[in-house]
């Protein structure tokens, strides 16, 4: 199957391509220049996650102009990845804490779940 995307198409493909390119970079820089663990933790999932979209609507774009047709089953990686890394995000800085606050390190105290009442 010999088939070619109109320069129209092309267009958005690249640059959605070389944008996700960039928030990927962008997140390893984070990653590299942040000094503490939980202000690294931010910038890749941010950023991984902005480009793994920018990569779905990009597979979208150039599979739907390929096949006359809309495809739309590449959101579903995108939409996995915005559920699922705040989740491993939280805890990963919910086991980072718990370590340092057994190593003895200075850490924000423990929020109560109980809440006093005003009033008694």
């Amino acid at each position: 199957m010999n088939a070619e995307l109109s320069l129209w198409i092309e267009i958005p493909v690249a640059t959605l391509l070389v944008l996700s390119g960039l928030f990927t970079l962008l997140g390893a820089t984070g990653l590299l220049r942040m000094k503490d663990y939980f202000q690294r933790m931010h910038p890749p999932a941010l950023a991984s996650t902005i480009g793994a979209w920018c990569v779905a609507l990009a597979s979208i774009i150039c599979f739907s102009a390929l096949k006359s047709g809309p495809v739309v089953h590449a959101w579903l990686i995108p939409v996995l990845l915005a559920i699922t890394v705040p989740v491993t995000t939280l805890l990963l800085a919910r086991a980072a804490l718990f370590r340092k606050r057994m190593a003895g390190d200075d850490v924000p105290a423990e929020v109560s779940s109980r809440r006093t009442e005003s009033g008694s």
